[in-house]
């Protein structure tokens, strides 16, 4: 992965990814990187122990993975996120 985000950048995909109803594909579509580049950045700014412990929860969770969701979840935002317009991240 050869992509620099800010820290704060960062610190939101940290946050989406460990968020269970946000899906991959949402971090995929705001910041650009794959699922397997998120587990990068997860694996790298994460201690072991909380890793493993995210990665156990997440895998294979079909909240995380848009094609495994239901019909009647259509949404990824936060409530807590204003918009989503491509790679900006909404104030707080």
């Amino acid at each position: 992965m050869n992509k620099e985000f800010t820290e704060r950048e960062l610190d939101r995909i940290i946050e989406m990814a460990w968020e269970d109803r946000t899906p991959f594909e949402a971090i995929t579509f705001q910041f650009g990187i794959s699922e397997q580049e998120t587990i990068e950045v997860m694996r790298r700014e994460m201690k072991p122990s909380s890793f493993r412990m995210w990665r156990k929860r997440v895998q294979g969770r079909a909240t995380k993975h848009a094609k495994l969701r239901t019909d009647d979840t259509n949404r990824f935002r936060c409530s807590r996120q204003r918009n989503i317009s491509g790679n900006k991240i909404s104030k707080r």
